[in-house]
């Protein structure tokens, strides 16, 4: 009776996961999402390698995070790590959205390189700014202001940063491959105009074998691509001894190199959690200070959400009629909280990635794949020097893949009516050229709001919209405004 029973449970056990997560409503199953959790992870693992090397300057006294005369990468690793984890795994259970979380790129430059410079601004100090943004913006979503500005935004616009963010991930994956860099040009192919490294070459196929994958419909496409990539880039490592690029090294790895150094496993070090000041800010630098710089950091923060939301749900086909994505209110207040849990945790701000996007075009499409991605980042705190071994050239593949994917969506776009069609494309081109997906959305909510006055269509503009356009105008006036209160 009790194998029966054992038996019985086992049979129950997907049909409640399918209950849960809406995997047949949604045609996605377990292992689609086990599968899309596992691109998602790989793409955005990155992160454990880049967060740290940001994070890992001296504060205006010259103590480093995690405390110490010297930096603490494993430590700012781990961190990372555990708060990408539980965050994501809070967004899968809780928003049902295939949207994974982690430390937000752009976020922590802002506290390694303004924040914690500014006299007598610690590290500590720099994270309670952060838990003091994200506590805002959660008021923001409470208040149910969040959300609708979200839903002020015209579905011409929404569909630019789709777009537009394609094309910003696409470059930044060409430029984590190194095939596109700097150089006599602002930018440049390859290296003196040449595909004439290892690395690079790693990137190429792995590019090849994806896209060409992706054309014989092979499920799993995007991730095979990532493991031939790795297992390539391994082999290459362990022939020619490449080690990382470098002045004197062109011809090495990026961010990564593609080899096992000692066990696989590692214990952990949390040093970081905890970390963070909330009265500190407030008594070094005082309280406007504080206001502008929470201000120009809580931006950053709620924009990019609401263009990466759009983004990874058009991608999986989970709009509604109107173009919002389901749970909405829940996917924002998740995102706000990781905010709060990225400056307690001492690892900057976590955010919603776009990269999530890798997972849907693999086949993800609920919560559950995010959950799948936030154990692996769980996972990443013992395991990390075998997540480290795949190199960001063998990652950028897919993120070039996915920037092809969401750009399809650009015939959605009324080009020849030139009052929605100018805002959009500037919409469009500005985050890959300005690198910043809140400066694409902040250009074309303001040009939105010019066009639309200047066909004679302004009282068809939505309050919200003029509002969020002027503060955009504010935010890209904040150095001068800083500088004028003396915080610069």
């Amino acid at each position: 009776m009790s194998t029966t029973k054992s038996t019985a449970q086992k049979q129950n056990t997907p049909s409640i996961l399918d209950s849960y997560f809406r995997l047949s409503e949604r045609g996605s199953s377990v292992r689609k999402e086990l599968r899309g959790g596992l691109v998602t992870f790989f793409a955005m693992a990155y992160i454990l390698v880049l967060n740290p090397i940001i994070l890992s300057g001296p504060d205006s006294t010259g103590q480093f995070l995690g405390g110490g005369s010297e930096p603490n990468l494993p430590a700012i690793a781990a961190g990372t790590a555990i708060v990408a984890g539980v965050m994501s795994i809070l967004m899968g259970a809780v928003a049902n959205f295939p949207l994974a979380l982690a430390a937000g790129l752009g976020l922590n430059s802002i506290v390694a390189y303004t924040i914690v410079q500014l006299p007598g601004m610690t590290w500590a100090d720099g994270m309670g700014i952060i838990v003091i943004e994200g506590i805002v913006i959660v008021l923001l979503v409470l208040t149910g202001l969040r959300e609708a500005i979200f839903r002020a935004v015209p579905n011409v616009l929404r569909t630019a940063i789709s777009v537009g963010i394609g094309l910003f991930i696409t470059l930044i994956g060409l430029i984590n491959s190194g095939i596109v860099g700097t150089g006599a040009t602002p930018l440049a192919f390859g290296v003196r105009g040449s595909i004439s490294t290892w690395p690079l070459v790693v990137f190429v196929i792995g590019l090849i074998l994806t896209l060409a994958l992706m054309v014989r419909k092979v499920q799993g496409a995007i991730l095979w691509g990532i493991i031939t990539s790795t297992i390539l880039a391994v082999i290459v490592e362990a022939i020619g001894h490449l080690g990382a690029k470098g002045e004197n090294n062109i011809g090495g790895w990026g961010l990564t190199i593609p080899a096992l150094d000692g066990s696989p496993v590692q214990v952990p070090n949390f040093s970081t959690l905890g970390q963070f000041s909330i009265v500190g800010p407030f008594q070094k630098i005082g309280v406007l200070a504080v206001v502008v710089l929470a201000f120009s950091v809580m931006l950053a923060d709620f924009f990019d959400t609401m263009g990466t939301m759009v983004a990874v749900a058009s991608e999986g086909d989970l709009l509604d009629e109107d173009g919002n994505p389901p749970h909405t209110q829940r996917i924002l207040l998740i995102d706000s909280l990781g905010a709060i849990a990225g400056g307690m945790g001492g690892v900057s701000s976590n955010t919603s990635f776009v990269e999530s996007a890798t997972g849907v075009a693999d086949g993800a499409r609920t919560g559950l794949s995010t959950i799948f991605t936030g154990i692996f980042f769980l996972l990443a705190t013992f395991l990390a020097p075998l997540f480290a071994m795949v190199p960001s050239e063998a990652a950028a593949p897919a993120l070039v893949a996915v920037g092809f994917l969401m750009m399809q969506q650009v015939v959605e776009i009324k080009w020849s009516d030139l009052g929605v069609a100018i805002p959009a494309f500037v919409t469009i081109i500005f985050m890959p050229f300005g690198y910043s997906i809140t400066v694409g959305i902040g250009v074309g909510f303001i040009v939105y709001v010019i066009m639309q006055a200047v066909v004679g269509k302004a009282r068809n503009v939505h309050p919200l919209m003029y509002a969020t356009a002027v503060t955009f105008v504010i935010y890209f006036l904040l150095d001068p405004i800083s500088k004028a209160l003396g915080v610069a």
